[in-house]
């Protein structure tokens, strides 16, 4: 295996040179570092572009063996002292241009206040994976906190989706689908492992086994204040679940979100939810949306009637098996747009419209279907 050379080097915290005495990464404060990548003899590599991941450290841990496997000697039971890395304080991307990066971040609240050294790595990539380069500074201090720090009150902002961006809560994923939790605050989400403070998400109510997210949370390249975490299930359970997702800013500021999906196995049934149109009113266009649980490509049907019943236009189309998530789990569709036009593409009157919408799975030789209402401004 090809192991990157350490070629990365941090240059400056804070604007300073750190050749200079440079600041003390004190709880609460904002930080900036820069550096660059260089080649094995020290030089920048000015025409190396790409995106730097920078992971952040607290101060190493003192730690002891559980002796669990009751191994002692002539004294009693064996423990053994070791030593590991300290909690990360932040983990974000950057982008590098030519061969120079910057990021910034706060400092949570819950790193160690006593001051000591602490780590910062870096690993740069491009789209040629064999100029990958590492790097890694152990000069850094962390600790105390910043007592002139700004006040902030407010917990962060969370989006919660199950796979994609699309999804709506109550929709169908598989058996094995991913939590997808968009987190925003304006001083960032600890990722610290202060005592309580952790990403925390618990399914179906069971306290006792809480999910730590901290180590599938992201930043955005170039954005502290934003960030994603992805978390992948296996095997649950089929039927409704609830998620609820509870994070933490740096100033350990807490927000909790909720999202339902709904557990199907892929060949037990065809289902749709969530069948709706939009803009609903509209003038011009109305899309047809709607969720389903099927990995293959699906027929779908619309037909639009007056309230009297008088059959209007009837559209056809078909789902994508790009929508789905590659293993049967939540889609989205909204392959079908309307104009507001008849058969015969003269517009209709403004007012309310009944639509009957049929999805079928020639594979399963299953069709469902949903009617629901419209208006014409």
């Amino acid at each position: 295996l090809a192991f990157p050379q350490p070629d990365i080097r941090l240059t400056r915290v804070n604007d300073v040179e750190i050749t200079l005495p440079i600041d003390t990464f004190k709880a609460l404060s904002y930080t900036k570092m820069a550096g660059e990548v260089t080649d094995v003899n020290g030089n920048v590599l000015s025409n190396y572009n790409g995106t730097l991941t920078a992971t952040v450290f607290d101060k190493k841990i003192q730690r002891q063996t559980l002796a669990n496997d009751g191994t002692s000697d002539g004294g009693g039971t064996i423990y053994l002292n070791f030593t590991t890395l300290g909690e990360i304080v932040f983990k974000g991307q950057a982008t590098i241009e030519n061969g120079q990066f910057e990021f910034d971040f706060i400092v949570p609240r819950d790193i160690g206040i006593p001051v000591g050294n602490g780590k910062v790595s870096f690993y740069a990539q491009t789209n040629n994976s064999l100029s990958d380069q590492a790097g890694a500074n152990f000069d850094i201090k962390i600790g105390g906190i910043d007592e002139d720090a700004p006040e902030d009150n407010i917990g962060p902002v969370i989006n919660l989706f199950m796979n994609d961006e699309n999804f709506v809560s109550g929709g169908i994923t598989n058996e094995s689908p991913s939590l997808l939790a968009k987190l925003q605050d304006d001083n960032g989400i600890n990722t610290a492992s202060g005592i309580g403070h952790d990403i925390t998400a618990i399914i179906d109510g069971d306290e006792t086994n809480p999910i730590v997210l901290n180590d599938y949370y992201q930043a955005n390249v170039d954005d502290y204040t934003n960030g994603t975490v992805t978390y992948p299930f296996r095997d649950l359970e089929s039927g409704l679940h609830t998620l609820t997702l509870k994070a933490w800013d740096t100033y350990n500021n807490s927000s909790t979100s909720e999202i339902q999906f709904t557990v199907f196995d892929k060949d037990e049934e065809l289902v749709i939810k969530n069948v709706l149109n939009y803009p609903n009113p509209f003038v011009n266009y109305t899309e047809f949306w709607f969720n389903h649980n099927s990995s293959e490509p699906l027929d779908v049907s619309v037909q639009i009637f007056t309230v009297s019943g008088k059959l209007v236009r009837t559209l056809n189309g078909q789902t994508s098996a790009d929508e789905c998530c590659g293993s049967g789990s939540s889609s989205l569709s909204r392959s079908i747009v309307w104009d507001g036009r008849d058969d015969f593409g003269d517009k209709i009157g403004k007012g309310v419209y009944v639509y009957k919408l049929k999805v079928r799975s020639n594979r399963l030789n299953k069709q469902v279907e949903k009617i629901q209402k419209l208006v014409i401004l």
